[in-house]
């Protein structure tokens, strides 16, 4: 059993989990998680623009990574890169500045922050999100303990973040995938920084379109039997949409409504105002700026996922949130693989590693 820590630091928010993580006895990898923690500290303000981190930005970020690095002590995860990991997304990608950031994470957290691919941050994502519902399986998976075999479906897995969007289809491992450059602070400052007016959604919905159009030629955007959203923005479209008072993981993870439902609350967020996202008391506020151009994000892409499945004959029906993402995936990469088995020949077993007796 090894205790871990992944760190996931986006465009918005900066995550902590710590975990107990092992393989059972069929070599699926199982996590205990013993800390969760989230910061919204928006290290991508104004990243979009600039090409560089801002200062403010960077100190509260950094004051976040000196809490959970504390954490971590506490907690008594082992230093080093085979019990820790910090990863760093959109925001750190597409910044000019991003080894100031990396150096102070480094000094805090004891292990060098990877800034990955959209790629990589779309795997995690995928692997991460079959936590919610023991769909993975295998020796190499995560898994719940249901029927790896049962009801098998190809998902496709959408982790709406910050200054990306990752899109990844697969059945229990990714076989296509891509990352848009487009999220909840990304649209913000491009187009609704201004306000929700008629004309500045118009060229936000067509940016995200158009963004999209782009992406249906990587992924098959009519092959998914299910569509599972992640993060922060599809679990305030989830918690608006059961007509939450506060902020209930129980009842968003795994939540399924319909498409209209899903349409309706990111129509409704997007009309709403300041004044009344105060209200909601599922709703962080430091989100509360960028939750419209999310809501419409999503909108886009559950409208896409409709029209394209339904012209394939097979309409998508229903949405399902998960909040088992990119964090868990972050903390399942720290389990070590699995032991290869005995092979065995008919002329007996030999022990993984052992050499062969020469003749």
């Amino acid at each position: 059993m090894t205790r871990v820590a992944a760190i996931d630091c986006g465009t918005n928010t900066i995550r902590l989990l710590v975990a107990q993580a092992w393989r059972d006895d069929l070599g699926r990898v199982r996590l205990e998680p013993l800390r969760r923690r989230s910061q919204i500290v928006r290290l991508g303000q104004g990243v979009d623009r600039t090409g560089r981190l801002d200062p403010q930005a960077l100190e509260r970020t950094l004051a976040a990574v000196a809490d959970y690095a504390e954490d971590c002590r506490e907690l008594g995860v082992p230093e080093g890169p085979g019990a820790r990991r910090f990863v760093a997304t959109s925001a750190t990608r597409d910044a000019g500045n991003r080894d100031d950031f990396t150096a102070g994470v480094a000094h805090l957290v004891g292990v060098e922050p990877q800034v990955v691919s959209g790629q990589e941050e779309a795997r995690l994502s995928f692997v991460g999100s079959l936590l919610g519902d023991g769909g993975a399986g295998g020796p190499d998976s995560a898994d719940t303990g249901a029927d790896a075999g049962a009801g098998a479906t190809e998902r496709l897995v959408v982790d709406l973040g910050g200054g990306s969007t990752e899109l990844v289809l697969g059945d229990r491992e990714p076989r296509s995938a891509v990352s848009l450059d487009t999220g909840s602070v990304r649209v913000t400052e491009r187009f609704l920084a201004g306000g929700t007016g008629p004309q500045a959604l118009a060229c936000a919905r067509g940016e995200v379109r158009a963004l999209l159009d782009q992406a249906a030629e990587v992924v098959d955007l009519a092959a998914p039997a299910r569509l599972v959203g992640l993060a922060g923005t599809v679990a305030t479209v989830t918690a608006h949409a059961l007509g939450l008072e506060h902020f209930d993981p129980a009842a968003i993870d795994g939540a399924e409504l319909g498409v209209e439902a899903v349409l309706a609350s990111c129509e409704a967020i997007m009309a709403s105002t300041p004044q009344e996202r105060q209200t909601w008391g599922y709703l962080a506020p430091g989100r509360r700026d960028v939750i419209a151009a999310g809501a419409l994000v999503w909108a886009e892409v559950v409208g896409r996922v409709t029209q394209e499945t339904t012209a394939a004959g097979r309409p998508l029906e229903t949405v399902t949130t998960s909040l088992h993402d990119i964090l868990d995936g972050i903390a399942l990469s720290l389990v070590p693989p699995a032991a290869p088995s005995r092979e065995c020949t008919a002329s007996g077993c030999r022990e993984p590693g052992s050499l062969e007796e020469q003749p």
